[in-house]
């Protein structure tokens, strides 16, 4: 027994104390992810004063987008930096919360760049004009690394050219922003479905039957699905279908459906054109899921099933009293404001798709014109800019986020806080088409979105994946 305890003590004894490490931030990282500064535990986190005076540029622009999370990431320092001297803020002040268990808490430094010149010890980059602002920050990370060359000194920049750079000036260490990385490959992403193949029956060894309501579920335990989750389908290469209609600890609870019922499902006149497609119309009809996730490439149909599902919902069954359509407009629109016109008729170059979809809908009608016109009076559609939706709450509304794949987490989560009581919000995108260059389909706010609500009971996710716009589009997306 002493000699057990005595090998113990000896181990904890060779345990290496954990090295501090120095991150160098961009401007883009914390544009990003405001609250970056905390992502770092107990490592050192340094700030440039050129990153300070970008987001000092950055938070007066007339891009709500990025202005915005400007001003978060300059309030964030400030919290943290508030009452410590000048003398304090370049060694390093503490940041609350980011110690770990009988660790020290992180520090966050502001470096004052500007003082850097010129030596012939330690690299440097020169203030070319167009790269003056990214060569400051690189050399900051340089002095640094010269200075403690035995330290581990990281600059963190989602620029990929500025990694070039960085590296091909002597940095040791230079690193992506990972903390939105929620999957190592995209296409580990959830698809809402399961497809097993052969016979789904002859893998279960135990089933029992439960009756709630008036619906019949089927109860399998979780170590024959360990990757099942809420409102997920699974089929099979027979007839098995089946919806997961709850999961606990110990049991996945089934419910069984018929893969007719499901193609026979009609939204204002649409019906599905493939499988994935009556799924994704099921789950739009579930009242349990507040939010749907629907991914997929171009032409798969998403925005005309959400469109034909909202004014199914609002005009034939009363759920919602206006149905609300948004999406981000591109960077080069940050001129919005002075374009003509109410709100709708400026987001009206953004939102041509939903009148493309809604002449879809009503192409066969006698007038097609004045039946959209009716619709959209009368189902009370409202064209956003999702740049106006923050600090705005929607009751009793149908809210359709189109484009959604150029979102960061932080951008999603300001807007799917808003949906308010009884509405229900339908997220769609296309991560093959994401033009934020900073951003990638693994760093993407939908991709975080699709992995993080996985497991919540009332989110459900569908990737739809057949092209159903034509022979010609469906060989583009494949082949060009």
């Amino acid at each position: 027994m002493d000699s057990g305890a005595a090998l113990r003590v000896e181990k904890t004894n060779t345990l290496k104390p954990v090295v501090k490490k120095t991150y160098v931030l961009d401007t883009n990282v914390l544009l990003h992810d405001p609250t970056a500064v905390t992502a770092f535990k107990q490592h050192r986190v340094v700030i440039p004063m050129t990153v300070l005076e970008e987001l000092d540029d950055i938070k007066d622009r007339r891009d709500k987008t990025v202005s915005r999370e400007a001003r978060i990431a300059i309030q964030m320092i400030d919290k943290v930096v508030d009452a410590a001297s000048p003398q304090e803020i370049q060694a390093g002040v503490e940041v609350p919360g980011t110690g770990l268990e009988g660790m020290p808490s992180g520090t966050l430094a502001i470096f004052p760049d500007q003082l850097l010149g010129d030596n012939t010890d330690v690299p440097y980059l020169d203030g070319t004009p167009h790269q003056a602002n990214d060569n400051r920050i690189i050399n900051v990370a340089l002095r640094l690394q010269a200075e403690s060359p035995e330290e581990f000194v990281c600059l963190v920049t989602k620029d990929i050219n500025m990694r070039i750079k960085a590296k091909g000036s002597g940095l040791m260490h230079v690193e992506d922003y990972r903390r939105d990385r929620v999957l190592d490959d995209i296409d580990l992403l959830a698809k809402g479905y399961e497809h097993i193949e052969g016979d789904f029956w002859s893998t279960i060894s135990e089933v029992d039957t439960l009756r709630e309501g008036d619906c019949t579920l089927h109860r399998i335990p979780r170590k024959s699905l360990p990757a099942a989750y809420p409102n997920q389908f699974l089929y099979d290469d027979h007839e098995f279908m089946a919806f997961v209609k709850r999961v606990d600890k110990e049991f996945v609870y089934l419910r069984c459906d018929a893969r007719d019922s499901l193609m026979h499902k009609r939204f204002w006149g649409l019906a599905p054109r493939n499988l994935e497609q009556a799924m994704a119309m099921s789950m739009l009809d579930d009242d349990n899921v507040d939010m749907t996730v629907l991914t997929g490439p171009a032409g798969s149909g998403k925005t005309l099933m959400a469109l034909a599902y909202g004014l199914h919902a609002i005009l034939e069954q009363k759920k919602y009293s206006k149905l609300i359509v948004a999406r981000s407009t591109p960077p080069i629109a940050e001129e919005i404001g002075f374009l003509p016109g109410t709100e709708e008729e400026k987001m009206a170059p953004w939102l041509a798709a939903f009148d493309d979809n809604l002449e879809i809908l009503h192409g066969t009608d006698e007038s097609c014109h004045g039946s959209i016109d009716y619709v959209k009076e009368r189902a009370n559609i409202q064209f956003k800019s999702l740049n106006f939706m923050r600090g705005r709450s929607f009751n009793n509304a149908y809210i359709i986020i189109d484009e959604s794949q150029g979102l960061t987490q932080f951008q999603l989560k300001s807007i799917i806080s808003r949906v308010g009581a009884d509405s229900k919000i339908v997220v769609l995108g296309n991560l093959a088409q994401i033009d934020n260059k900073y951003i990638s389909p693994l760093t993407s706010g939908l991709t975080y979105l699709v992995e993080k609500t996985k497991p919540y009971p009332h989110a459900g996710i569908m990737h739809v994946n057949g092209i159903v716009r034509s022979r010609l589009a469906a060989f583009a997306e494949e082949n060009l």
